[in-house]
């Protein structure tokens, strides 16, 4: 049910009621949450509920053994009896798997003398269940396919009003349901009591954490609270002894299950965080920091402060020809490895493994003017993409995905896709499948064409094409994530005619990717994606502007967008005077926030500065450090065990360089 759909129903409602029956509802319409109702005024725990902390978020787990957590519904209505005819109902829950046919309760309303229910939610599994008495009737209803009980906190938004139920899962696309009866106006509460987490008796008692149940009469929650950058943990209204995280439990509260409480420290390079990981802690030797893993990601606990002081060369990095593109990635139990995207096919493009402190020549690949590579994992297999700009001597345009054998500790050649002068490849995942996205630059002499997003076929072990989307001159993509929803946006540098032309971002709805908003750029390269403090940034570089003229100017802004949620659309943030910018690479440093352009040529020279910009809050980002570079095309930012690092590739040279961030 539609937002609109339901304020435009609540608004009638209200008018008729209130012009025919002088209506006055039985409560205030303000949230009304049903978790202090069950806690002392103190906001202590009683005995009965235990305080957990997972996953960076508290919740309440109800005792089986300690009586049931409830409170009259006199306490909610106070100027009369009845239920609110037009509500919605936010929860926030933890559930671990439970059996395929067992259900458990969230709430009910039960009537005292006969035990009857008046009111209930229950989940199962992959169900969520809402059950109404209405005038001598129990109505049962059923939504599937939802997904609770996965060791996950999830936010629910349960909106009804009188024929229709609507259900939003963490801020996601709401699903719609037409009841076979109305919701009762009038179901009378009187003489009965709300049970958290259960019915009045042993059978479906909850077993997860509940962190929010708030009753909102008269109205639809979901715009009050969604969008949100933390979709899953979305508040309407919380409990404060739950919206205060410790760094160390008190006498009442545990961090994690027994069960969980068993951690061991890990020392070195940046570990991986999954479920398997989850309590685990982290020491980074390198920023002297205390983290702990949430299966999400590593939260940090305790952390010295580090600061840039100034930036040093460290490598000449010698590379088999110009280079166009970097791609640091780390093979688990091998080591830290660099890949380069080499004009040349002789001897092609090069591999190169961190050791002993540089970068040593490793192995070499075969490539056609490679432009980039792409480093991905689907489950326990790792793959390398290189998106090929030019035909191979057999006239054939193709670009190649590799895989690593853990017997040969080689990458060798796994499928190949074909490709027209690709620029880049793209790799992410959406509810739980991988994809893959070319950007193809031209076909001949026609920049107009298709780029192409390919879907890993779990059965065939192979890509394939699963959606085509029209691009000109396309030159990157990237992929991001805000809260549920899934974007990709393509840089599109020309249309056979000007560099002047729209970049594009997709919203992933419905299985593919729709437009969501157009953006005017001018020979755009790349496009840079960064999230803090609750907000989400978007940094194209642009490289030029050119038009049927045939006059060129290279010293023109790039431009930093911010994701404005309220009106969900980025608009411009600051603009910085770049110079044929071909790369923007974010990077964190202790506290601070810093980008860094690859400013490649200015119309005369290859011989430039790129900038290191500080983000400085009210002033967005200033320059702080200018290096010396020549024909830069990328960037890339890395760690090891003992110090940070800035990488930087050349299209003009067959050197790279290493430069080490000196810190204080």
């Amino acid at each position: 049910m539609s937002t609109l759909l339901l304020i435009c129903m609540l608004l009638y409602s209200r008018i008729t009621n209130s012009v025919v029956r002088g209506w006055k509802p039985c409560t205030d319409l303000l949230p009304l949450d049903f978790l202090a109702k069950i806690l002392p005024a103190n906001g202590v725990a009683p005995t009965g509920i235990r305080m957990v902390q997972d996953q960076g978020a508290r919740g309440f787990h109800l005792s089986t053994s300690q009586g049931s957590p409830s409170f009259p519904a006199s306490h909610l209505f106070i100027s009369c009896d009845f239920f609110p005819e037009e509500f919605s109902i936010v929860i926030t829950m933890k559930a671990s798997r439970i059996a395929s046919k067992k259900n458990e309760y969230i709430f009910t309303v039960v009537e005292e003398d006969s035990n009857k229910l008046l009111l209930g939610l229950q989940y199962s599994q992959d169900k969520l269940h809402f059950m109404f008495w209405n005038y001598g009737v129990r109505n049962h209803i059923t939504f599937r396919s939802v997904k609770l009980a996965d060791n996950q906190w999830h936010t629910l938004i349960l909106a009804v009003s009188g024929l229709y139920a609507s259900l939003t899962v963490d801020c996601g696309i709401p699903v719609d349901l037409v009841l076979h009866r109305p919701f009762p106006a009038h179901l009378n509460t009187k003489g009965s009591r709300f049970h958290i987490g259960n019915r009045r008796r042993l059978k479906g008692l909850f077993s997860g954490l509940l962190r929010q149940l708030v009753l909102l009469p008269g109205s639809d929650a979901t715009s009050r609270i969604c969008p949100t950058l933390n979709p899953k943990l979305a508040i309407l209204s919380v409990p404060q002894v739950l919206l205060y995280l410790p760094i160390k439990p008190s006498e009442n509260e545990v961090l994690k299950y027994p069960e969980e409480a068993e951690a061991r420290v890990i020392l070195g390079s940046h570990p991986p965080c999954t479920k398997k990981q989850a309590g685990q802690l982290w020491f980074d030797t390198l920023r002297r920091g205390l983290y702990i893993c949430d299966s999400q990601g590593w939260v940090t606990m305790l952390q010295a402060k580090q600061r840039l002081d100034y930036v040093e060369e460290y490598q000449d990095f010698y590379t088999n020809s110009e280079t166009l593109d970097i791609e640091i990635f780390e093979i688990p139990s091998v080591g830290l490895f660099a890949a380069t995207a080499n004009k040349r096919p002789v001897p092609g493009s090069g591999i190169y493994k961190w050791t002993n402190g540089k970068f040593e020549p490793y192995q070499n690949i075969t490539t056609y003017q490679a432009q980039a590579w792409k480093y991905f994992t689907i489950d326990d297999k790792i793959f390398l993409a290189v998106a090929n700009f030019e035909k191979n001597e057999r006239n054939q345009e193709y670009s190649v995905i590799y895989k690593w054998s853990r017997r040969r500790l080689k990458f060798s050649s796994y499928q190949t896709i074909e490709s027209h002068s690709a620029r880049d490849w793209e790799a992410f995942q959406i509810e739980g499948e991988t994809f893959l996205a070319v950007a193809n630059h031209r076909q001949g002499g026609n920049h107009n064409i298709d780029s192409v997003v390919y879907k890993w076929n779990p059965g065939t072990q192979l890509f394939e094409a699963n959606q085509t989307i029209p691009t000109s001159g396309a030159y990157d993509w990237e992929f991001f994530t805000v809260g549920p929803y899934s974007f990709l946006v393509v840089a599109n540098s020309f249309n056979g005619s000007s560099t002047r032309v729209y970049s594009k971002i997709y919203i992933w709805l419905g299985g593919m990717f729709r437009l969501f908003q157009s953006i005017m750029t001018f020979g755009a390269t790349d496009w840079e994606v960064f999230q803090f403090e609750g907000r989400v940034f978007l940094a194209v570089a642009n490289s030029q502007k050119y038009d049927k003229t045939g006059q060129s100017s290279y010293a023109i802004n790039s431009t930093i967008y911010e994701l404005n949620i309220t009106a969900q659309i980025f608009v411009r943030f600051q603009d910085i005077s770049t110079y044929s910018a071909v790369d923007w690479e974010f990077f964190t440093l202790g506290e601070d926030k810093f980008l860094v352009v690859a400013n490649s040529y200015d119309g005369k020279s290859y011989s430039l500065n790129s900038v290191i910009y500080r983000w400085q809050g009210y002033e967005g980002f200033v320059p702080v450090h200018r290096l010396p570079t020549f024909g830069c095309t990328d960037w890339e930012k890395f760690n090891t065990t003992d110090s940070s690092y800035l990488i930087y590739s050349s299209a003009r040279a067959d050197i790279s360089k290493v430069l080490k961030l000196k810190t204080y």
